[in-house]
């Protein structure tokens, strides 16, 4: 595994439980907005945190921490994700995982074997828009086949997006619903231009809370939960 953050505790990334948090270093997206550069391009990769040391902590924090928060980058280009998930899984946390989806073998593998208990996964845009947005060439179908596996999974989950004015449209978002219909949760996160990836998104605005609220209240037809973050 390349880790390249952690964060030893937190109260918002895995709902309703303590979690620490672990950042892998890679992904093949180049979102203009992620705001984790040093997660993505490999010229601002910081120090990697090695392996023994997170294993360290847990051991010290077991009965201490109920989860392992596992993001990024993304996740699931590591090849030995699914190794050290298990030893995780061995002190006895639960793990959820923060995903864009474009590793739907690795869901399925991970679900198999019971090493999930929970599962985040960001949604760019509607899938006409999905390659602007991450500025890269996606495979849909894969990102299709993520969002199928996770509904159909028999663990709590979420879908989110980040919406920036002029970025995301109504419809764009309404698609998005549409594509996710009776999923349990989907989230739409504000958009927090400070550090984004692209100095001309450092300017970009989020979109109005009125638009949050009008959009939240047409998404609700779809799925179980809407929430806005």
């Amino acid at each position: 595994m390349l880790i390249g953050g952690f964060i030893p505790f937190s109260l918002i990334d895995f709902p309703g439980k303590m979690t620490c948090v672990i950042f892998s270093q890679g992904c093949f997206f180049r979102c203009k907005f992620c705001h984790n550069k040093s997660l993505v391009l490999k010229e601002h990769f910081e120090e990697k945190i090695s392996v023994d040391e997170i294993f360290s902590f847990l051991i010290k924090r077991k009965n201490k921490l109920d989860a392992v928060t596992i993001s990024g980058g993304e996740p699931t280009q590591q090849r030995d994700l699914k190794d050290f998930i298990k030893k995780i899984k061995n002190l006895n946390f639960l793990v959820k995982l923060d995903t864009n989806g474009t590793n739907p073998k690795m869901l399925e593998d991970l679900l198999k074997e019971n090493l999930l208990d929970y599962i985040a996964m960001d949604i760019k845009s509607s899938f006409k828009n999905y390659e602007k947005i991450t500025n890269c060439k996606v495979d849909i179908s894969k990102i299709k086949n993520s969002i199928e596996i996770i509904k159909k999974s028999k663990i709590d989950y979420e879908f989110r997006t980040t919406l920036i004015d002029k970025e995301h449209s109504t419809n764009d978002i309404l698609e998005i619903a549409k594509f996710l219909k009776n999923a349990k949760k989907y989230s739409l996160q504000t958009f927090i231009p400070q550090n984004a990836m692209d100095v001309s998104f450092q300017k970009k605005e989020t979109i109005s809370k009125e638009i949050l609220k009008n959009l939240k209240s047409q998404i609700e037809k779809y799925v179980e939960t809407c929430l806005i973050k």
